[in-house]
């Protein structure tokens, strides 16, 4: 028996009609797994954005420590006692002295601007246009001036900033120097981007 012409153009068109379905699924799927995926932050975008721990076990008084999180530089020093005395003589020539204005955690809202006073950690990068400032812990260097008591100078438009990160009067720079989120997760270590303080 012959097969009927009608039947064969209908199992034509159901398989090139299944072959197109299936066809344009994988092309689909092709399409929409990377898509999806690139949604997905990436490993390295993860680590990025992860806290950071800085060990300052060594870190020995007036040294400065320096650690990247989140694409921005963050400094740490070791405060002595005579560079805490001369943060409360800045203290009428900075433009924000109580850190009003400026960002940083609750806790580091004080005097010093630290959990601790020992320790200073504030983001690197001047609040005027985001150069990094250097360290300038020497008292009255011949190109400061006799009423330098150390701090950070920021060498591209001359912002000045004392040994707690805030700005001096008549400068560019508009605010202190940011303090990031930290905590102490031991007596040794800090840890960079964590919001809860002291451990």
């Amino acid at each position: 028996m012959a097969d009927n012409p009608d039947n064969l153009d209908d199992s034509r068109r159901r398989f090139l009609g299944i072959a197109t379905g299936a066809t344009g699924a994988v092309a689909g799927a092709m399409f929409v797994v990377p898509f999806l995926g690139s949604l997905v932050p990436s490993k390295r975008a993860q680590a990025l954005g992860a806290p950071v721990e800085i060990n300052i076990g060594n870190l020995e008084t007036g040294q400065m420590a320096r650690k990247q999180w989140r694409g921005r530089t963050v400094y740490v020093v070791r405060r002595d006692e005579e560079m805490l005395k001369r943060i409360e003589n800045t203290t009428p020539q900075v433009a924000d002295p109580d850190s009003a204005e400026s960002e940083q955690p609750d806790y580091a809202s004080n005097g010093f601007r630290s959990l601790k006073p020992e320790f200073l950690v504030v983001f690197g990068q001047c609040t005027h246009l985001g150069c990094a400032p250097s360290q300038r812990f020497e008292v009255a260097p011949p190109d400061l001036g006799q009423d330098w008591l150390g701090g950070f100078f920021c060498a591209c438009h001359g912002s000045k900033f004392d040994m707690a990160g805030r700005v001096f009067k008549g400068v560019p720079a508009p605010l202190n120097l940011p303090v990031p989120p930290y905590r102490f997760i031991g007596e040794d270590v800090i840890e960079i981007g964590t919001e809860t303080g002291a451990a």
